[in-house]
């Protein structure tokens, strides 16, 4: 890792309800609690990550809309949440528009990866970031790929039903396509497994067979259906801070231990 350097994981799911915005949230708020300095970049124009962190919309003057067309450093875009050491770049409907907008424009991928590499530039000591978590829209289109040019490494939440597997082969077609054309370092960070309800024997049988089809990737913790996590959202908290004692909060805990142990082994490798 290069000094002043952020770890950047994208959380990426070309389907929709399968928990990214929720574990960007939740491992972002882990992380920071762990004492890691932690931006949530909002790609997705429906920006829930930005509502369930409590930014109101009407004070996203500087959104990542403004960056990625070139208007606006992606510092100026940052607002600080409710979480000490957690920040997040907001989003607006905006975003949908990009595709059209940036039509064939050369260079049209790399844009959040050079904001990003100038986020850490000139920083005050003890403000640079140490992780970038990029909350990407649930399709595979322009916004996507940004984030996966930008990125170290894909983060992807997997719920636990009958099409899962489908989906994450699109998935892992893309990452490849992204590895060979646009960012040659692009890994696989892990899958986690979401919305795992034990007595649902569906569930389990997709556990296995991720765990067949993936071995190692896939992360030992499950996020369980949780109702804590849903409700957390509507107070514009992550479920740390909403209920630090429930199941889900406990399983985000264990993910974001789980992410940090991973980043060690690759350090050393």
């Amino acid at each position: 890792m290069r000094a002043g350097h952020p770890r950047i994981l994208s959380l990426a799911n070309q389907k929709g309800g399968v928990g990214k915005t929720t574990t960007a949230i939740n491992l972002g708020t882990a992380l920071a609690a762990i004492g890691e300095r932690v931006l949530i970049v909002d790609l997705d124009p429906q920006g829930n990550a930005s509502t369930g962190l409590g930014i109101d919309r009407r004070s996203r003057n500087c959104s990542t809309y403004d960056v990625l067309i070139g208007e606006a450093p992606l510092r100026e875009a940052v607002v600080a949440t409710a979480v000490p050491r957690l920040h997040i770049a907001s989003s607006t409907m905006d975003l949908s528009g990009l595709e059209l907008e940036l039509g064939s424009t050369p260079g049209r991928a790399f844009r959040l990866r050079d904001a990003i590499a100038a986020l850490n530039q000139n920083a005050e000591a003890g403000s640079e970031y140490t992780y970038v978590l990029i909350d990407c829209p649930p399709s595979l289109n322009l916004l996507t790929v940004n984030a996966m040019a930008a990125s170290d490494a894909i983060l992807v939440p997997l719920q636990c039903e009958f099409f899962a597997l489908e989906g994450l082969s699109q998935l892992l077609q893309t990452v490849e396509q992204v590895r060979s054309t646009l960012n040659p370092n692009l890994s696989i960070h892990g899958i986690v497994l979401t919305m795992f309800d034990s007595r649902n024997n569906l569930s389990n049988q997709v556990v296995a067979d991720v765990r067949q089809f993936m071995g190692s990737k896939v992360y030992n913790t499950m996020i369980p259906r949780n109702v804590r996590i849903s409700e957390a959202p509507s107070y514009g908290k992550p479920v740390l801070v909403y209920d630090l004692k429930c199941v889900g909060s406990d399983a985000y805990l264990k993910l974001a231990t789980e992410v940090i142990q991973r980043e060690r082994e690759l350090k050393t490798h």
